[in-house]
């Protein structure tokens, strides 16, 4: 099972897309899989009418190329400051990690969310899809840190995550891109 842990494309991956991509996997079962990159910041800021969100946005302030399907659709993930409970503005994906409704007003969750990041666009897999990309050894399933959904140094989320893991695993954070 992957959902609430890391995907980390590796070179037999030949979609562009996913070249060194960092995906939070959100769902996974029989009927597919849906995940976000987080580790792609684009040079598009929260503008009208969700300007509002800036001030629970995490560092940086830019929202991110959560992948290819939809590419008009945005995403907010949030760390709360508890356990989620389910609401009208808060969905429960994994622990403290809940998918923001951005049609609310986030006045009303000031207090409960320490981070924040919109993405634009997600990737979705469809049955089997990703179980298959995963034996090719196109992915590595990894368990993510805390931090890792919301790292300040994005562009360095796929080396820094390879480079705790144990043993040779580790030696791939230094592998060159081409």
């Amino acid at each position: 099972p992957t959902k609430g842990r890391l995907l980390l494309a590796t070179p037999p991956l030949e979609d562009p897309n996913f070249d060194r991509a960092v995906v939070y996997v959100l769902e996974h079962h029989d009927e597919g899989a849906l995940g976000l990159i987080i580790n792609r910041p684009m040079d598009e800021e929260l503008g009208e009418p969700l300007d509002a969100w800036i001030e629970l946005q995490s560092t940086p302030s830019r929202i991110f190329a959560g992948g290819p399907v939809e590419p008009d659709a945005l995403i907010a993930l949030a760390r709360t400051t508890g356990e989620v409970q389910p609401d009208e503005h808060l969905a429960p994906l994994n622990g403290e990690i809940a998918s923001a409704d951005l049609s609310a007003d986030p006045t009303l969750m000031h207090g409960t969310i320490s981070a924040l990041r919109v993405f634009r666009g997600y990737s979705g897999w469809g049955p089997g899809q990703l179980d298959g990309e995963i034996e090719a050894g196109a992915w590595l399933v990894l368990d993510p840190e805390p931090d890792d959904l919301f790292s300040r140094q994005p562009d360095d989320l796929w080396r820094t995550v390879l480079r705790r893991q144990p043993g040779r695993l580790a030696w791939l954070a230094d592998a060159p891109d081409d």
